[in-house]
């Protein structure tokens, strides 16, 4: 298994930035991508960016230009680095692991961390 931790988010204003940070525990060695969703009130989750062991990175077309997603692998830790933000960017957002082992493909999430943008 693989355990997520989150940390950052807050409150910011628009055209604010924020940094949210996730590191993973556990069977690190399983995970194939990291990545980072979002889900707004009334919304269903959505991917926000996510990057694989390989480097290859995927961005929403809403974040793109203005999320920076990173990957450390030493640290088994994902960032989003999130700038010129939008009060359309506030939602709750969720760490993902994308992982194989020998019984398959499993997905890990965090608990979430609350990100607000007032306008």
């Amino acid at each position: 298994q693989v355990q997520l931790a989150e940390s950052g988010g807050g409150l910011a204003q628009a055209g604010g930035s924020l940094r949210l940070s996730c590191t993973a525990s556990g069977h690190v060695y399983t995970i194939n991508a990291m990545g980072w969703y979002r889900q707004a009130p009334g919304n269903q989750r959505e991917l926000v960016a996510d990057i694989t062991s390989g480097g290859t990175i995927r961005y929403a077309d809403s974040v793109k230009g203005r999320f920076t997603i990173s990957r450390d692998d030493a640290e088994n830790t994902v960032s989003l680095q999130m700038n010129s933000l939008r009060p359309e960017d506030t939602a709750v957002y969720y760490c993902n692991a994308d992982t194989h082992d020998y019984t398959g493909p499993m997905d890990y999430w965090g608990k979430g961390t609350l990100v607000t943008v007032s306008s």
